[in-house]
């Protein structure tokens, strides 16, 4: 029986071809934040957050059927750096880290027996960062109704769940969403302690990872900020002391990092200074485009993929760098 999805590869493969033979080397770093089972991705109030796992499989699978070399950050600048002809490569990184990242994340790229790189910030296991999207969500999914301060909002149904979250996190979003997620656990009876250890990645799981020949760890900042908002002490705050506890914890040297907010305005060439001043080798934004010949580690393009982005034209667009000149062209940088 003919493998699903061969046909639509064969379309999408002939502008990749063309690009072979024109881009000659290039590189294409993909980002996301936390994946789930194909089963769980549709009724999920914020499934854009999420990579479907199966997607994620097939996407493993199909790189691999293409050529593509799926590398660690230090590799991807590596190779960066001497940009030998024909040479296609591809890094994923996992930005924040949850549970999920350790529970289902890792042991996929394990059976397909390539890397990825962990960006992590240390809020998260040292527990001072309130998971609140994640809290939110989960609170959603499981419930038929949740009060706010101005009374119930219904989520008895997928599409009920969708809004329902997409319009509390835009009222909560900025810096006293910590403070609003604590009071709707207190309205709502929710242990928000408990809610957090069901979510994050704990120490004791980086330090699991910490030897894995497969899993690269970088920094991701303390606690999440948009660094082009800081003043230069605080920002080096946030990167050094992110690099240091991450050095301190796990032993590593801890030589990648990747800006939480990356666009042309969250961050910029003061930053990739205060990064390389902290001790890191490189800096990740998340403006579309590709990695070619020369490129200056910090400062580096990566594409975020959207969880409801789940077809394999679209990842030849970004592959081709499609997409990275349709964003220059339309100002979203």
């Amino acid at each position: 029986m003919a493998r699903s999805g061969i046909g639509p590869e064969r379309i999408v493969r002939s502008v990749g071809v063309l690009a072979d033979a024109v881009l000659g080397s290039r590189g294409c770093l993909f980002t996301f934040h936390r994946a789930v089972p194909s089963e769980r991705w549709e009724g999920l109030p914020n499934r854009g957050f999420h990579l479907d796992l199966g997607f994620l499989d097939r996407l493993l699978a199909y790189l691999r059927r293409t050529g593509w070399s799926v590398v660690t950050m230090e590799e991807a600048v590596a190779r960066a750096g001497r940009g030998r002809a024909g040479d296609r490569y591809v890094n994923f990184s996992i930005d924040d880290c949850y549970r999920d990242t350790f529970e289902d994340v890792v042991p996929l790229f394990r059976r397909h027996g390539v890397p990825v790189t962990l960006f992590v910030t240390t809020g998260i296991p040292d527990g001072t960062l309130p998971l609140w999207g994640a809290g939110l969500e989960d609170v959603l999914a499981e419930r038929e109704s949740v009060l706010l301060e101005d009374g119930p909002v219904a989520s008895r149904t997928p599409e009920e769940k969708r809004v329902a979250y997409a319009r509390i996190s835009a009222e909560w979003d900025g810096p006293q969403a910590g403070a609003r997620y604590a009071a709707f656990c207190a309205l709502n009876g929710v242990d928000a302690a408990a809610m957090h250890e069901k979510h994050a990645i704990s120490w004791a799981m980086l330090e699991a990872l910490r030897d894995d020949p497969l899993v690269e760890i970088g920094g991701h900042t303390v606690a999440h900020p948009r660094i082009s908002a800081l003043s230069p002490e605080e920002a080096r705050a946030e990167l050094a002391g992110c690099r240091e506890r991450l050095v301190e914890r796990l032993g590593l040297p801890v030589r990648h990092f990747a800006f939480p907010y990356g666009r042309a305005a969250d961050c910029g060439r003061r930053d990739y200074e205060i990064a390389r001043a902290a001790g890191f080798a490189s800096a990740a934004t998340t403006r579309k485009g590709l990695v070619r010949r020369g490129q200056d580690p910090f400062g580096l393009p990566r594409v975020t993929l959207n969880g409801g982005q789940r077809h394999l034209s679209l990842i030849e667009a970004h592959l081709t760098g499609l997409t990275g000149a349709a964003a220059r062209v339309l100002g979203r940088v």
